[in-house]
């Protein structure tokens, strides 16, 4: 009896403060995703087995399983306990990162996952990224250092690893979301708009170093001019990501009916917003798109009811990364950007990509709630 009272006293004390349109959106997106899942993956299991089963489904599940069960426990943390497991889970995913080019396993010429054989294997920049956000914004927050740009310096020192390591694997398309969502937090601190600009300049240029110059990277160069001349060829997949778009219209061709799923390898995770175009029509991406920009309002609409300034700027960091993340899948679709390999958030099968996103969600949650506000 006393524990069934604590527990009903703890999940009370939860539902009266959680945000509960936030905590809607959240479950609302994991379920179409859900939803997605079914439809386009059960036919290329079927097809890669030979048996008429649903194993990316199920397994899917799983995942938006144990990505529910993230938020709600992240979101249940103190505000000291959820930074204090920031810490320790952004060194411990860090060293992680450290581990892929050494023991990583290699797909299709990128090597950017570790497989422990005992644990499932893992993309250790999806789960990383919410710590990135966290321990930037301690930094800029930092009482310990007085002097701004000595913050910006020393953020900036947490992040260089990072990118250093995601190029070597290379994946510049989650070097750019990390580059992306620092330079917000040092605009949003009120960083001058001439240091802002050199530092954007100086990464530009060093990026357009690598892509021209440096002969691993040479693989972007061709996806540019793809992009930009599609009789060039290598543009395979998008072609054909742009045809399930084109075929599918504005209401779809129906439950099942997109073959998108079958012709292009990774297409539920990479691609799903085709596969859901080509099955339900443009106006379900119009759907998705009005969901994940009434998201983005609505947490930036808590910024002006928070006082803490770390708060806010985690809020911002975790907002960037998903709305910026969602854009350049969605561009990439719909051939506004050159191909980059980008889940959907809450939405693409991959068990990282879910977990990463329920993190976000999770911090999101925590500190958007009643008794932190105003």
């Amino acid at each position: 009896m006393i524990r069934e009272s604590l527990f009903q006293k703890f999940y009370f004390n939860w539902w009266r403060n959680i945000d509960k349109t936030l905590l809607f959106i959240v479950l609302l997106l994991f379920f179409l995703g859900l939803f997605f899942s079914l439809v386009s993956t059960s036919l290329v299991a079927s097809d890669r087995l030979n048996t008429n089963n649903y194993l990316f489904f199920f397994k899917h599940l799983i995942f938006i399983s144990l990505g529910i069960f993230t938020v709600f426990f992240l979101s249940c943390l103190k505000l000291e306990q959820l930074y204090l497991l920031s810490k320790v889970l952004f060194v411990l995913c860090f060293i992680s990162l450290v581990l892929v080019p050494i023991i990583g396993i290699e797909v299709k010429g990128s090597k950017r996952w570790l497989d422990f054989y005992i644990l499932p294997r893992f993309q250790p920049i999806e789960l990383l990224k919410p710590f990135v956000i966290v321990m930037i914004a301690s930094i800029l927050n930092s009482k310990n250092a007085s002097n701004l740009y000595l913050k910006y310096f020393l953020s900036f020192l947490l992040i260089f690893p990072i990118i250093v390591l995601l190029i070597s694997q290379p994946d510049i398309g989650q070097s750019i979301l990390i580059f992306a969502a620092w330079l917000a937090l040092i605009f949003a601190s009120g960083i001058n708009l001439f240091l802002f600009f050199t530092f954007f300049g100086v990464i530009v240029s060093s990026l357009l170093y690598l892509v021209l110059y440096v002969s691993k990277f040479k693989y972007i160069l061709i996806r540019f001019k793809s992009f930009f001349d599609p009789s060039s060829g290598n543009n395979y997949q998008s072609e054909k990501a742009s045809e399930a778009i084109i075929n599918g219209g504005f209401f779809g061709k129906g439950i099942g009916e997109g073959v998108l799923k079958n012709k292009v390898p990774e297409a539920h995770t990479d691609y799903i917003v085709s596969v859901i175009s080509e099955e339900f029509g443009a106006v379900m991406i119009f759907v998705l798109l009005v969901i994940f920009l009434f998201f983005i309002y609505h947490i930036f609409k808590k910024l002006y009811l928070i006082e803490d300034n770390k708060i806010k700027l985690i809020i911002i960091g975790s907002g960037i990364i998903i709305f910026l993340q969602f854009l350049i899948h969605l561009g990439v679709n719909i051939r506004i950007f050159p191909t980059t390999g980008m889940t959907l958030p809450f939405l693409s099968y991959g068990g990282s990509s879910i977990i990463g996103t329920s993190i976000l969600a999770g911090i999101l949650l925590n500190l958007t709630k009643k008794n932190i506000l105003k």
